[in-house]
């Protein structure tokens, strides 16, 4: 299989469903309106090599940082910062899946996706059957 190229740097053109995302989360009022001002202008920066990726997400308030393998388990954060297991797994040939397993059971289901088409890079969240989508291009 040709590897799709994520690496580069992105910023986000388009985004929604993000503040429906954090109450499905159950993130407060008063935090929501913090994190979606925060998140509005996200910096992304992904190095990949073949199958290993680092994607660092830089906004206002916090940086996150995550290193991975597709097809291997890891531990990361959801969105609103439980603790989870990750297990990232090519979904199509430009299209990475990666389910969540929060470590407290107690929560929604959380999976995010990241798939590259044309020029743009599609980065969307789930939790239960809310979906975010956020459209980024290359800076």
């Amino acid at each position: 299989m040709k590897m799709p190229n994520f690496a580069g740097t992105w910023k986000m053109k388009s985004s929604e469903n993000f503040d429906e995302l954090l109450k499905a989360l159950g993130v407060n009022a008063m935090l929501r309106k913090v994190a979606n001002a925060a998140a509005s202008k996200p910096h992304v920066e992904i190095r990949q090599n073949g199958e290993q990726f680092y994607i660092k997400t830089s906004t206002t308030v916090r940086t996150t940082e995550i290193n991975f393998h597709v097809g291997q388990e890891f531990n990361e954060e959801t969105v609103d910062g439980r603790k989870c297991k990750s297990l990232p797994i090519w979904e199509t040939e430009n299209k990475i899946y990666c389910k969540q397993t929060l470590l407290d059971p107690d929560g929604p289901k959380t999976y995010w996706t990241r798939e590259l088409r044309g020029d743009e890079l599609i980065l969307t969240f789930g939790a239960d059957d809310v979906v975010c989508t956020r459209i980024y291009v290359r800076e």
